[in-house]
């Protein structure tokens, strides 16, 4: 079959045996390739902007208007490269990230890792039951309707369903995101100023700025969401021949995580910010205030946006523990296994779901004191895990020829060092000042 200078590309037909064979087009062969590859960085990076993401970015936008947006632009490069190499070391060791720590660095680093992710995860999968809670209060639906509804169905979606009907299940609940662009363009922004906070950096040296640029670098490049590409990429049999679509496949759904946010910001900087209510606590209080202020529709749009997030990071935040887990014990599962085969993949899955579930509905739960110290958790958790995967990436042994180059692992070093700076600032006004 041959395509002649780009002209219109049409299937040929052969025949054989007097049956005619329709032969794809190689357009229509690439784009299948990709929609087989296409799923962990999408799923992973949208699965980014949860309820404590979309909570950040608002109040990145109702307390800063445009000027910080320039570091959610250097927080999506930063995911895009890391999830990058974590699909990258997935594909080429087939094996989890815990797992590999737990190899490279001994069992300590692995138990330590495990135990901090499992601790964060319970504190980051409670934010994302209270924000399906405080969504669902904004259609005066009672959080012990919402809650247990939500963590049942998430629950059923992941220990009744086979890889392929999960994954659907996933892109089903990322396309809700779309939400926030609406709302984005609803709230009438002001392009110019939005254009000039993203690429003209501007910082008010004060604690709360310092706080918002270390919490919106913490929820875009998120541990666990490091730990589950990895894990997803082994769980969906990637191979090395994959790893270019599967590059695309990253690519796009880290940008599509900072488009999100940047929607979020310019939303709130456009309304919030404008009227001066800048004291956001969660994001469903700021869907609440946009009623006045861009309309019902766009509170509307912002809070099932809310919604839909909670439920796909309520998926994936209890998926990246169990394989953690089963990677640090030596008994990595994978979603088509069933509970027989993987009991303490499937346990660990719903005593995750449980447990954040239970903390939500506990009448006079310390919410606020539970999220900021899994804040501080995940990012004493980052630094070692940036490191263990800068020291996976340079290791030929492990990675044979996609080891990192020595001007791939310059820009992974600058990364962390720039994450190193932001977490020493946020431990310095929290325990210091």
């Amino acid at each position: 079959m041959s395509v002649e200078k780009g002209e219109k590309i049409v299937d040929e037909v052969k025949v054989k045996k007097g049956v005619k064979v329709a032969v794809p087009s190689p357009r229509k062969i690439r784009i299948a390739a990709f929609l087989a590859v296409m799923g962990p960085g999408i799923i992973a990076g949208l699965s980014d902007d949860d309820p404590a993401g979309i909570t950040t970015y608002s109040q990145l936008g109702a307390h800063y208007g445009y000027r910080l947006l320039w570091v959610l632009v250097l927080s999506t490069l930063a995911l895009i490269l890391f999830q990058d190499l974590g699909a990258r070391i997935g594909v080429v060791t087939r094996q989890g990230l815990i797992g590999l720590v737990r190899q490279k660095y001994g069992a300590r680093s692995g138990v330590f890792s495990a135990s901090s992710l499992i601790l964060a995860n319970i504190g980051t999968m409670t934010a994302e039951f209270a924000g399906i809670a405080a969504a669902g209060q904004l259609f005066h639906v009672s959080k012990f309707i919402s809650v247990p509804i939500a963590a049942l169905l998430v629950t059923f979606l992941v220990l009744r369903g086979s890889f392929g009907r999960v994954e659907k299940v996933f892109f089903l609940l990322s396309a809700v995101f779309l939400s926030y662009v609406l709302a984005g363009f609803m709230a009438h922004p002001d392009w110019g100023q939005a254009l000039h906070g993203m690429v003209v950096p501007s910082m008010p040296f004060t604690r709360d700025a310092i706080f918002i640029a270390t919490a919106t670098l913490g929820t875009t490049l998120a541990p666990w969401g490091l730990a589950f590409i990895q894990s997803y990429a082994v769980d969906k049999r990637l191979t090395r021949d994959d790893l270019r679509l599967l590059r695309v496949d990253v690519w796009t759904g880290s940008l599509l995580t900072g488009v999100i946010g940047f929607f979020v910001v310019i939303t709130c900087a456009a309304t919030l910010n404008k009227q001066g209510i800048t004291n956001i606590t969660d994001a469903a209080q700021a869907a609440a205030a946009l009623k006045p202020l861009a309309g019902t529709l766009a509170k509307d749009l912002f809070a099932i946006g809310l919604i839909g997030a909670a439920l796909l990071a309520a998926s994936i935040l209890p998926l990246s523990t169990a394989y953690s887990v089963s990677d640090l014990t030596g008994r990595p599962a994978a979603l088509d296994d069933g509970y027989t085969e993987a009991p303490l993949f499937y346990g660990t899955f719903a005593a995750i779901t449980v447990i954040a579930a239970g903390l939500v509905l506990l009448p006079g739960a310390p919410l606020v004191t539970i999220l900021i110290w899994t804040q501080v958790l995940n990012a004493i958790l980052l630094l070692p895990l940036l490191f263990y995967m800068f020291g996976i990436s340079r290791d030929k042994r492990l990675m044979g020829e996609f080891s990192a180059t020595k001007n791939m692992q310059a820009v992974y070093m600058a990364i962390i060092a720039m994450v190193g700076v932001c977490v020493s600032c946020m431990l310095w006004f929290t325990f210091v000042r």
